[in-house]
């Protein structure tokens, strides 16, 4: 995979600045998103939406957050999952799609799934 040294040099600010949102959790879909998400050092709170086994008790649960940051993946499943969320809590609490948008950007789109972000470990 190609990759330019200013892709490199904007996912470092962008791990830094999801790690200065001390007040948010992240979403994520699975365990390999999280474990990504590590591997270039993010060091906040992940929850992964499929621990909660259905969207009525991940709602229940993520309620009680102030912020969360939805990082889900850019697939068919990924996209509807984060229009139910958003659907079911926009009025509960605060959601930030920003660093999806971001992260898009920052790879010009070659990352459907947060879990190819691993690949950039080597890079940073």
């Amino acid at each position: 995979m190609m990759v330019s040294e200013q892709e490199i040099q904007d996912l470092k600010n962008f791990i830094v600045l999801l790690n200065s949102k001390s007040d948010s959790v992240v979403i994520v879909e699975g365990k390999r998103d999280s474990e990504a998400l590590k591997k270039l050092g993010f060091s906040g709170r992940v929850l992964e939406f499929h621990k909660f086994r259905g969207l009525r008790k991940f709602v229940d649960l993520v309620s009680e957050y102030n912020s969360l940051i939805i990082l889900l993946d850019r697939d068919r499943k990924g996209r509807y999952l984060t229009t139910k969320i958003v659907e079911q809590l926009e009025r509960r609490v605060k959601i930030d799609l920003s660093f999806k948008r971001k992260l898009v950007s920052i790879t010009k789109g070659k990352i459907r799934f947060i879990e190819e972000l691993g690949c950039y470990k080597s890079f940073l």
